[in-house]
């Protein structure tokens, strides 16, 4: 199951919704749907997206959620790692190979990892400089 078909089973099950009128309303098949939410399919279109979002009348921050849920649920992914250091290709494969065999304690872990990362990263493109806050680079 991929996050955004996680996320998109949740709110129809909350809202007591049949998959059969909810792919009615789509324009797409139930068997399509089942597969989207169950992860066999690839990543939803934005016209997908939009549809889901009028369909359970979502707004604002949770239809962002909800579209960067979709964004992450590629099930098939495909990482290049040409150009960065060996062990970035060594972690690709690994966890390539080694993903199925993960707890789900440790997939949080390795999230928390990324999160840590991407937050650096954000606050690195934010700093302006001069500013107390911002790191400075040595001369």
């Amino acid at each position: 199951m991929t996050p955004f078909g996680e996320r998109v089973r949740q709110l129809r099950r909350e809202r007591g919704l049949m998959l059969k009128d909810m792919a009615s309303h789509l324009g797409v098949s139930s068997a399509y749907l089942s597969a989207l939410e169950r992860g066999e399919r690839g990543k939803p279109t934005w016209t997908l997206i939009q549809g889901v979002l009028q369909y359970f009348r979502i707004i604002w921050d949770e239809a962002d959620e909800l579209t960067r849920l979709a964004d992450l649920s590629d099930p098939r992914v495909k990482i290049d790692t040409a150009n960065t250091d060996p062990q970035a290709t060594l972690l690709a494969n690994r966890l390539a190979r080694e993903i199925r065999g993960l707890s789900p304690e440790e997939l949080d872990e390795m999230l928390t990892v990324l999160d840590r990362a991407q937050e650096r990263e954000r606050k690195a493109a934010c700093a302006i400089p001069g500013d107390a806050q911002a790191p400075v680079s040595p001369r």
